[in-house]
């Protein structure tokens, strides 16, 4: 048999998303004369275009889809790999492609990203999404492309909707003249993003018909002792102005069939079951709901349709077709046969603060991995595309480092979570532990709600302020960035904190 060809090269990276080139690039900089080799299965690549630092922490970009030959005109020393891994061969240095070629590196920083958690694979009423970013919604349809979902939408009267990411949120918003069923696995939609308050602020724009502009303003803090204290801090919603979301579907229409404009019914705390299809449903005899009108009315459907599904409450409805959106899994398995990863709960690759998985000389960053170092007491990973632009920066200045034998530090990105994005066209800028993650009991919130304008949480703990949600033009972010960087006992201050009429800044240079 012939041998295979094999080519070698200092440095390899694997994936073509946000995080893998990102990591090449950073790479042909750090080493204009050696090559580097970027294996990716597809021929397109995502670039960072328009890139801004908003703020120490916080910072924007646009994700365009390249051409990966426009990769190699920028940078002349990466070689772009059309192929994907069949096999990792880390005690050999050694990747093979499905293609029959071997490729052997001295370094490898493993960016193969995630997949869209299906809730049934192949069923052609299932269409699934991943939801790259809650940045931009930048949406990959798996099955069918976005002129196939509008075709399905236009002939839809009714959808069921599965997830509750950003994704989910946004989808529900913008459809029209279609009954939405969306079932959510917490009590409150949003939950990767919002606390049940900012849901409550967004809620009257799913059902908005006309803009008003009645403002009322409301400052409240309550604190966790087991139950929130009485009196609710959000206003109660009244119709507000319904505006379009990012650009993601620009020149879209996706309108149903009916002629009515908003129709969601929420179904929380319950997951999918199973999903039937017509003849399945009518052998077992079931009866399935009507869209409930009010709460109340449970009416059996008399409408025959063509998929069923059956939420873990028991409850059945019938529509034309599902939606998808429920996050994502590493995409893990091509690089674990015959290689002991260390992989994290949720199925990633262990990294430690260099980025270093468990197996020598290979890195990885972005979705597939999993960061395993003791983090700030403000940060945590969350799988976005910022944080897949900042690990494959910092994996490559790692792996510069170590090549060279130099020392260093973990980024400063890691500092403090810090995430900017737009939804129902509001500015939406989270920071640090925003939804008092892993905060237990001893925290309070101050909260400041201006209905239709803005809204503004703070957690608190022991003086400190540990992270916020801003949502709408609040121009609070880089304060709130320096406080909560700052950790400065903020005890004195109290509910002034969040006094519209205190101009915070001057407080706090």
């Amino acid at each position: 048999a012939m041998a295979a060809a094999v080519a070698r090269s200092r440095f390899a990276v694997v994936g073509g998303g946000i995080a893998g080139v990102t990591c090449a690039e950073k790479l042909a900089m750090e080493f204009p004369s050696e090559d580097i080799f970027l294996v990716t299965a597809s021929p397109v690549i995502k670039a960072v275009t328009n890139f801004k630092q908003v703020s120490k922490t916080l910072e924007e970009f646009d994700v365009e889809e390249q051409p990966s030959s426009l990769l190699e005109k920028r940078y002349p020393n990466i070689k772009v790999i059309e192929s994907g891994v069949k096999q990792l061969k880390s005690e050999e240095h050694k990747i093979l492609t499905e293609d029959g070629k071997e490729y052997i590196y001295e370094k490898l920083c493993l960016c193969a990203g995630a997949k869209p958690k299906l809730i049934l694979e192949g069923n052609p009423y299932v269409l699934g999404i991943r939801d790259t970013d809650s940045a931009e919604f930048t949406f990959f349809f798996f099955f069918l492309s976005i002129q196939a979902f509008q075709k399905n939408l236009a002939q839809a009267e009714r959808i069921v909707v599965v997830g509750n990411g950003g994704i989910a949120l946004e989808l529900v918003y913008e459809i029209e003249g279609c009954e939405v069923i969306w079932a959510i696995k917490d009590k409150a939609i949003g939950n990767t993003f919002f606390d049940a308050g900012a849901a409550e602020f967004l809620i009257p724009k799913l059902t908005a018909e006309k803009r008003e502009t009645e403002i009322a303003c409301k400052r409240t803090k309550y604190t966790m002792e087991g139950k929130e204290k009485k009196g609710s801090p959000i206003v109660e919603s009244d119709k507000l102005g319904s505006a379009l979301g990012p650009d993601w579907h620009e020149g879209l229409r996706l309108k149903g069939t009916k002629e009515f404009s908003h129709k969601v019914h929420i179904e929380i705390l319950c997951e999918v079951k199973q999903i039937l299809l017509q003849q399945e449903f009518l052998q077992l005899k079931w009866t399935s709901l009507t869209f409930p009108k009010e709460e109340k009315n449970v009416e059996a459907d008399d409408v025959l349709w063509p998929v069923y599904v059956e939420l873990t409450n028991g409850k059945v409805y019938g529509c034309n077709f599902i939606v998808s959106a429920t996050g994502v899994v590493p995409n893990v398995k091509p690089f674990l046969d015959g290689n002991n990863f260390a992989v994290g709960e949720d199925g990633g690759l262990k990294v430690d603060e260099h980025m270093h998985t468990s197996i020598p000389d290979i890195y990885a960053a972005g979705d597939i991995c999993t960061a395993s170092w003791e983090p700030s007491p403000v940060w945590h990973q969350m799988r976005l595309w910022t944080q897949a632009r900042q690990m494959g920066w910092y994996a490559a200045k790692c792996m510069a480092a170590d090549t060279l034998g130099e020392a260093i530090d973990l980024d400063f990105c890691f500092e403090l979570f810090a995430h900017v994005t737009k939804f129902f066209n509001y500015k939406v800028v989270v920071l640090g532990k925003y939804n008092a993650q892993g905060l237990g009991l001893n925290h309070e919130l101050m909260l400041r709600c201006t209905k239709g304008q803005e809204y503004v949480k703070v957690v608190m703990q022991n003086g400190r302020m540990m992270g916020a949600v801003l949502i709408g033009e609040t121009d609070l972010e880089e304060t709130f960035e320096n406080l909560i960087l700052n950790r400065m006992d903020l005890s004195a201050y109290g509910e002034d904190l969040l006094n519209p009429n205190i101009d915070i800044e001057d407080y706090f240079d």
